[in-house]
């Protein structure tokens, strides 16, 4: 089952019942306590344990006269109910030693008995007993689905104790306690879960039971046993209770119920007259009301109080940490079809959107209304004025995942009134298509009847904050809308970074300028091989991609050290268990298929990273076919194969192919291409797909050599990329 669903599974049942959980943990903390309290006046005496009826019982009757009954309650505190010597009535705590008084029973205070019945039926009775049990049950899944969910954060049950990530605090707080009181919580709640159930006679067959006992009943013990004492071989420890014989007449026995059964026993020989063992379900009953309430050890009833305490910690921390989450999705005041500035965010990471959410601000504090949605989500604005796109481009002047729909949209809804357009590009000029796909946007909003152009396409490299303020300005000054020209209003580092240790790094060397970096993600993080961590190395706006690999449930990446490179240079300088913030963002474009029969995975470089974790979660076998180029054989080239020879042996990786272009048989990956041409063309016309990571030079060099293959062929590359066949993450 995906993350998702125990997630949403988890909140589900939270939220149902929450209430009732507050009211079940706060009268259960209280009920733990007053279980402490009973435990600490000192009616129990020394080497209790110790005691046997033979020892007992004589002192007793030469104290009292007449003894209606004896019971050893979960505090093994000894109760007798008599006549003493001077024809008073007792019902007091007594020395079993001695026969001495030593305290007199009290009555549960009208404040715990009005608590337990709150607690027990919530007043309805036995309509109430069926909800705090139905509560029970839920919360059993609560557990469940909690213990699955750090399960997954930790990366296994290996992992289960290690340290945790502090994101913030609920989160931290939400994981440790839970971890730590996972098992007296579910121990509760099965606990509570069975006695309902019992109450409700769920596990009795009457008829069944009733002739089991009454056999038992009339089942005697043979004459060869009555020379062993039941009073010589008892212990007091073991008894609940005691009925004792009206006369001397040795054919009234005393009646000893003890922890697993009852026993007639002979007041003159101490021989067991007959037995009836309790059934399972008795036992089981019994030692669910001792796990549910503590009665039976001090030490358990501070463990269980300490518990109910938790329960009401992980409600706040759990609600903390939905709302936060639910926090960074985008917002909208205003319904679209109401707006009068609408704003379409293309964004590969939600670096974009930061941008538009800080414009929407604006001009909802201009008192307009506006309306902020994704590129795909674009629709009819029946009442707009005003229309921005903020974009970024992905990869070779392509779309992000959240825009690809847009250009169909575009040309199949039309606008029925005319709109101010404006288009502002997000990019970087160390790529040759830098803001390739608003520039796309900008030449087909050109081409609407309906779209009249408020500004030239604007651009921004690397997320100035400043080249941003220009469009700002342009943009304020055409409509007359105040809007802040302010830099650091927009220079910011995204809110909610996520925490990751540093697990191990690999060093460089004279022949090795990449390196290995293995990190930890935190408990919200959800992530797959293919997908991207984004670090701001300087804390500010510049933001840093990295393609990642699930290796082991951790984060793998593979990264290049550039000589003053802002974001290897940050990397390659943390140390093993040191924190570093990130965001990991979805990569849906470059996930792994999952219905393709083969699969050709082509990298160079740093490339490789998220191919080590597809092939290490290839639990399907898919037969998949791995063509690498580096520079040279180094150690860590070395470390691949033997890694391809591990997937190889597993059945993960069908082949793996690495050319080599600074050794002496030098060669490319596009060598390989053509070397195995008739293995790609029918890969791609037999619905195969391949996946290409890296460079964007690569990764033109490799589709311009797959295109050569497919002259003969009635399709080419970017038909294939259409068809969902060839999926490409190269920067």
């Amino acid at each position: 089952m995906t993350l998702s669903f125990w997630r949403y599974s988890h909140l589900a049942l939270a939220v149902f019942s929450a209430a009732f959980l507050v009211l079940a943990s706060v009268t259960g903390t209280i009920l733990a306590f007053d279980t402490i309290q009973e435990k600490t006046p000192p009616y129990r005496v020394e080497n209790f344990e110790k005691i046997t009826l033979g020892e007992t019982l004589p002192v007793l009757k030469k104290n009292y006269p007449e003894i209606t009954e004896l019971s050893v309650d979960h505090n093994q505190f000894v109760t007798l109910q008599g006549i003493d010597q001077e024809d008073n009535d007792v019902d007091a705590y007594i020395n079993p030693k001695t026969g001495k008084i030593i305290g007199t029973p009290l009555k549960k205070s009208d404040f715990i008995q009005w608590t337990t019945a709150l607690h027990r039926s919530l007043f309805l009775k036995e309509t109430g007993r069926f909800f705090v049990g139905f509560i029970s049950f839920l919360l059993v899944l609560i557990s469940i689905s909690g213990f699955t969910l750090v399960l997954n954060r930790q990366r296994g049950l290996r992992n289960f104790f290690s340290k945790v990530i502090k994101d913030y605090f609920a989160q931290y707080y939400h994981v440790v306690l839970g971890r730590l009181a996972l098992i007296p919580i579910l121990i509760i709640a099965l606990s509570g879960t069975y006695l309902t159930l019992e109450k409700f006679n769920f596990f009795i067959d009457k008829t069944d039971s009733e002739e089991k006992i009454e056999m038992a009943a009339t089942t005697l013990v043979s004459k060869k046993d009555t020379d062993s004492s039941a009073f010589k071989n008892t212990l007091l420890a073991d008894v609940q209770k005691i009925e004792f014989p009206f006369s001397d007449d040795p054919g009234e026995y005393y009646i000893i119920t003890l922890k697993d059964r009852e026993i007639e026993v002979n007041q003159i020989t101490g021989a067991i007259v007959s037995e009836t063992p309790f059934p399972m379900r008795t036992l089981v009953s019994d030692l669910s009301l001792d796990l549910h309430t503590g009665r039976a050890s001090i030490l358990w009833a501070i463990i269980l109080a300490i518990a109910s305490l938790n329960i009401l910690v992980f409600i706040y921390s759990g609600f903390a940490m939905t709302l936060k989450r639910r926090s960074s999705r985008i917002k909208n005041k205003y319904k679209p079809e109401d707006s009068t500035f609408i704003l379409l965010v293309g964004s590969e990471n939600g670096s974009s959107l930061l941008f538009a959410n800080a414009i929407q601000k604006q001009l909802l504090a201009n008192g307009k209304k506006v309306f902020l949605t994704e590129l795909n989500n674009y629709s009819v604005y029946p009442k707009a004025k005003h229309l921005i796109v903020f974009t970024s481009t992905h990869g070779l002047g392509d779309p992000p995942s959240n825009a690809s729909k847009f250009i169909a949209l575009i040309n199949k809804t039309e606008q029925q009134q005319k709109i101010n357009v404006s288009v502002v590009g997000f990019g970087s000029k160390a790529y040759p298509d830098f803001c390739g796909f608003a520039r796309d946007i900008d030449v087909i909003l050109a081409k609407q009847d309906w779209a009249e152009p408020l500004l030239e396409l604007q651009t921004v490299n690397d997320k100035s904050a400043e080249e941003f303020v220009g469009w700002v300005k342009l943009w304020s000054a055409k409509t007359g809308i105040p809007i802040s020209s302010t830099p650091s209003l927009y220079n910011h580092v995204p809110k909610g970074l996520q925490k990751f240790m540093v697990l191990n790094k690999t060093a460089i060397s004279d022949t090795e300028h990449t390196f290995l970096l293995t990190l930890r993600a935190s408990m919200n993080a959800k992530f797959t091989s293919g997908d991207l961590l984004a670090i701001y190395p300087a804390n500010d706006t510049r933001e840093r991609l990295y393609s990642i690999g699930n290796h082991n449930g951790n984060i793998q990446l593979v990264v290049k050290l550039h000589p003053s490179g802002l974001g290897s240079g940050y990397l390659y300088d943390v140390e093993p268990g040191s924190i570093i913030k990130a965001r990991i963002l979805k990569n849906a474009a470059f996930h792994f298929p999952k219905k393709a029969s083969k699969v050709a995975l082509i990298s160079n470089g740093t490339g490789i990273a998220p191919f080590l974790g597809m092939m290490e979660q290839n639990k399907k076998k898919t037969a998949i076919h791995l063509y690498c180029g580096f520079r040279k054989a180094t150690e860590t080239v070395l470390g691949y194969e033997k890694f391809a020879a591990e997937m190889i042996q597993k059945q993960h990786l069908k082949s793996f192919h690495v050319a080599l272009s600074r050794e002496a048989n030098h060669h490319y990956v596009m060598d390989l291409i053509k070397r195995d041409a008739d293995f790609f063309i029918d890969l791609l016309t037999q619905g195969g797909v391949v996946m290409i990571c890296g460079s964007l030079a690569m990764q033109k060099d490799v589709e311009s050599a797959l295109d050569t293959l497919l002259t003969q062929t009635a399709l080419n590359v970017s038909d294939y990329k259409v068809n969902g066949q060839v999926l490409t993450d190269c920067y």
